[in-house]
């Protein structure tokens, strides 16, 4: 009997079996708000902004295109920006450059979502008593 309640607890340990969770899962963020400005993520680390502008402008107007950098290495973050002259634009944007290569990796545009503000700042100072 005690060997059967060892086995047991040796499958639990190792059991592949989703366990529920203390925490409720969230539910993933609502698709931001068509808009002119794109996101861009996967990018390789030798991706330019150059690079991105000559990727995105066969599809429209860009205005901007910024990859996020690292402030100490300047190596890419792996994200950044493109912003287009029309919505039109932003759209054949995406559907053109979403699950592409760009630099040898695959890389993914959305629009992008607005920043949100900062949280409020407390006017009293706090003490550490």
């Amino acid at each position: 009997m005690a060997m059967a309640a060892r086995v047991g607890r040796v499958k639990r340990l190792f059991s592949t079996f989703p366990f529920p969770s203390s925490a409720p899962a969230k539910p993933p963020p609502p698709p931001a708000e068509p808009s002119t400005n794109l996101f861009v993520s996967g990018l390789s680390k030798r991706t330019t902004s150059e690079g991105l502008r000559e990727a995105f402008i066969k599809f429209g107007q860009v205005v901007s295109a910024r990859v996020v950098t690292d402030l100490n290495s300047g190596y890419s973050k792996g994200f950044g920006f493109v912003r287009y002259d029309t919505l039109e634009e932003a759209a054949e944007g995406i559907k053109g450059m979403d699950g592409k290569f760009l630099d040898g990796w695959v890389i993914f545009a959305e629009y992008a979502r607005p920043r949100l503000p900062p949280p409020p700042k407390t006017s009293q100072p706090q003490s550490f008593n």
